[in-house]
């Protein structure tokens, strides 16, 4: 089954029925949010709301294991996560849409791993190739099909936020190699790797990092919601195409915990 774990404003979908929400108790606490059961076209589908329904947890304090552990036990088997990015590569401009394929992580503090040691031998997980494939390439041929543009790969640059980054902090990113950056893309991609989520993210370019382009004096939230707003409603039909593939299938193998 698929899940999509995105901004509230996905679950108005053309063709969607939202059959009931539910509440997920997990051992790592509360999601963000109640989880969305619809069907889509005649394809069930799962909403995650990272934010919450309000949009009132910010990134740095969103309890992402809780988020995963709750669709991995509803039966999910692959996720997609639409995320809003700001723009460092110069092909992607506001409006625009990046497949990663790549991750660096900058953020600290958040809870990076369901494992519990308590004495037990430390263990590490490849990550070489941190988004499912398999998903990759299903995103892909959605938005191929949606005709919509897109960049086929590049390197999610994942920052603690809430607050935006500076101009020096994007020339580092720049340099480090990172084509847009967020603040949601770890552990998020991490922890569906460790319980066997096949994962994958849609970026959308809401704007310029800062000291890019028209944002070279400062970043305007007023471009930002018009560009949101644009971006989502395309990305609604993106969506859809997704949700008319076969999920039934287990994901690829890939390794996992």
């Amino acid at each position: 089954m698929l899940g999509i774990i995105g901004g509230s404003g996905l679950t108005k979908l053309p063709g969607l029925s939202i059959s009931h929400r539910q509440v997920i108790r997990t051992p790592f606490g509360e999601p963000s949010s109640p989880l969305s059961f619809g069907d889509l076209n005649g394809h069930p589908v799962v909403f995650m709301a990272r934010h919450g329904y309000g949009h009132t947890i910010p990134p740095h304090l969103v309890n992402y294991r809780a988020n995963l552990w709750a669709l991995h036990e509803q039966k999910v088997s692959h996720v997609v996560s639409v995320a809003t990015v700001g723009g460092i590569h110069p092909d992607l401009k506001p409006g625009d849409i990046c497949v990663p394929d790549q991750i660096i992580d900058y953020t600290h503090g958040r809870e990076t791993t369901f494992v519990e040691y308590n004495g037990k031998p430390v263990t590490h997980l490849d990550f070489t190739w941190p988004y499912c494939e398999e998903m990759r390439q299903r995103c892909m041929d959605a938005l191929r099909r949606a005709n919509e543009p897109f960049m086929a790969g590049g390197v999610y640059a994942a920052v603690q936020g809430p607050r935006l980054e500076t101009k020096a902090e994007i020339e580092r990113l720049a340099g480090d190699g990172a084509d847009m950056v967020g603040m949601t893309g770890m552990p998020e991609a991490y922890l569906a790797r460790e319980i066997g989520l096949c994962y994958a993210a849609i970026a959308a370019s809401v704007n310029w990092a800062a000291g890019r382009s028209d944002s070279a004096a400062g970043i305007s939230f007023e471009t930002i919601e018009r560009t949101l707003e644009s971006v989502v409603e395309r990305l609604r039909g993106v969506l859809i195409n997704l949700a008319c593939m076969d999920f039934n299938a287990p994901p690829a193998n890939q390794d996992r915990l």
